[in-house]
């Protein structure tokens, strides 16, 4: 038995990488053929959409680690190859490299697209791109793809890029982190009503729960004070939301962090007066104490008192010191004074 699962180990691999480089060889031949193009690339992307065939599951679907396993693929119990190729290209990003290199070089061809949209929609969400005109190139393509295929979905009353929508579950907490940056509150509403479901949604939350999850994730990730300045500012349209108790906490803890001077925020005087106006704004209960609380530890950081405050204080110590002195001297003077007759 352990013999057996030995041998499927590489199988697995060896027929997933076989099949990588069998699209990579019919995209270069599409390349290679203008007068086949067409027809090549619409062969290409009904292969990939095939449901996998029983013998091929027995072979992807083995125990071993980086193999694919069964759970969490497929829809409705239907398995098809971009489900397969899609997660591969993550696992193993190089092998999907030339097949993304050759899909670029045919981006105006019909289908070029579509196929993109199957094979690398999870890898796109996954890889972190330098260049943002590759970026935004590689966005353009897969909403263009994704439609198409969704299209084709409908058309044929069939749910075989059923789980290429629900890729729309990554695109929405992309969009939650961005949301705000690209001045877009007036759309907040619409965007967590059109929220798609999780699967962790018992412990995490509703839409509102998981947009403000990300939205506190991304402004403790955040360095560029002006950028930060525009977060703390937006963020006050997230007052009157229906939160758990947890996700409350969570916002109100972060935007607490940027309150106080020193570490590990090491905020600005600007974003400090920032983060207390929202604060502020989405939890009113308790404003006092919370300032009361802040100005007992503000004593422990002096340098970050007004200068004004400072030099009064200064100028007090200084006075004591010297009074003190001019006792001190003035008491020893009178004890070595001679005694009169």
């Amino acid at each position: 038995m352990q013999q057996q699962e030995a041998s499927s180990r590489p199988q697995s691999s060896a027929y997933l990488n076989a099949l990588s480089l069998e699209i990579e060889k019919k995209l270069q031949r599409a390349l290679a053929s203008p007068s086949q193009r067409r027809n090549l690339l619409q062969e290409l992307f009904a292969d990939i959409a095939l449901e996998v065939d029983d013998r091929a599951k027995d072979i992807i679907l083995s125990r071993e680690e980086d193999a694919i396993s069964p759970a969490g693929y497929g829809v409705n119990g239907r398995l098809c190859f971009y489900d397969v190729l899609a997660d591969y290209y993550i696992r193993v990003p190089e092998n999907g490299k030339p097949i993304l290199d050759l899909i670029v070089q045919l981006w105006s061809q019909s289908f070029a697209s579509h196929i993109f949209a199957l094979l690398f929609h999870k890898w796109l969400f996954e890889v972190q791109l330098d260049n943002a005109d590759v970026q935004l190139r590689y966005s353009y393509a897969l909403v263009q793809g994704a439609t198409n295929v969704f299209w084709m979905d409908i058309q044929s009353n069939t749910r075989r890029f059923q789980s290429l929508f629900q890729a729309q579950r990554d695109l929405y907490l992309l969009l939650s982190r961005f949301i705000l940056f690209y001045n877009s509150v007036d759309k907040i509403e619409s965007f967590v009503k059109q929220c798609p479901t999780f699967p962790n949604v018992f412990l995490v939350g509703g839409p509102a729960d998981i947009l403000v999850i990300e939205l506190t994730d991304q402004l403790q990730k955040l360095k560029v004070e002006p950028v930060l300045l525009h977060y703390l500012s937006q963020i006050k349209v997230l007052r009157g939301m229906e939160l758990r108790m947890a996700t409350s906490t969570r916002l109100k803890t972060c935007l607490y962090s940027f309150t106080s001077p020193g570490g590990p925020m090491y905020p600005t005087r600007a974003v400090r007066h920032a983060a207390w106006d929202a604060l502020d704004f989405l939890f009113p209960v308790g404003r006092y104490p919370r300032h009361l609380i802040s100005l007992f530890f503000r004593l422990l950081y002096p340098w970050y008192w007004p200068s004004s405050c400072w030099n009064f204080i200064v100028s007090c110590i200084k006075a004591v010191f010297f009074s003190l002195l001019g006792f001190i001297f003035s008491r020893w003077g009178k004890l070595r004074a001679p005694k009169m007759a």
